[in-house]
């Protein structure tokens, strides 16, 4: 009965590490935000009404399980120079950052809290005394090979589990069918025997 229950488990991992891995279009923005040095920068973001009532805030770093959290919705609606407002009536979020410096130019994350994963997307954030109209070629590939490198990581580490699992199942079916080998043997012999 005990391996029935791992035959079970060993089909649902994979599927829920499947779905973990999906990626999420229900918060949009833009990938790349140019601001001048002291001025501000608003930026909004599209989300879907079925997350008109969880928490939003902003965070910052080059990897979104590592930024570090600037501003949340409701409680901290603004910190010394950071502001987001959620509206939940159209489902955009807007987030301003004021007296911009060299030091805010990083990548910033845009989340929805929610139970499992949270929905989440990128935005860098330059501070140039020339502001671009346009985005750099550059910019842009350098942004996708980071995108691109996190991704394809996630599934090495996907067909990694799966593989696990899989050797996981080979030694238990071999282990059980060890124990359960030399009983039959024993059982033919002193069959042969009586005949």
């Amino acid at each position: 009965m005990r391996v029935k229950w791992i035959f079970v488990g060993f089909f649902k991992a994979p599927l829920l590490c499947l779905f973990c891995l999906s990626e999420d279009t229900d918060l949009s923005g833009p990938e790349v935000v140019s601001a001048a040095p002291g001025g501000s920068a608003t930026i909004s973001f599209r989300y879907d009404e079925k997350f008109s009532g969880n928490q939003k805030y902003w965070c910052k770093g080059p990897v979104y399980e590592f930024c570090a959290v600037v501003v949340r919705t409701p409680k901290k609606q603004q910190n010394n120079r950071s502001l987001i407002v959620d509206d939940k009536r159209t489902g955009i979020i807007t987030v301003t950052v004021h007296s911009l410096s060299k030091s805010d130019e990083d990548k910033y994350w845009c989340v929805i809290s929610r139970h499992g994963r949270n929905v989440f997307t990128g935005v860098r954030l330059l501070v140039s005394e020339s502001v671009p109209t346009y985005t750099t070629p550059s910019t842009l590939s350098m942004e996708n090979d980071e995108i691109s490198c996190w991704a394809t990581l996630r599934w090495i580490l996907f067909v990694l589990m799966l593989c696990c699992l899989v050797l996981t199942q080979i030694t238990v079916w071999r282990i059980k069918t060890a124990k359960t080998t030399p009983k039959h043997q024993l059982l033919n012999k002193a069959l042969n025997i009586c005949k």
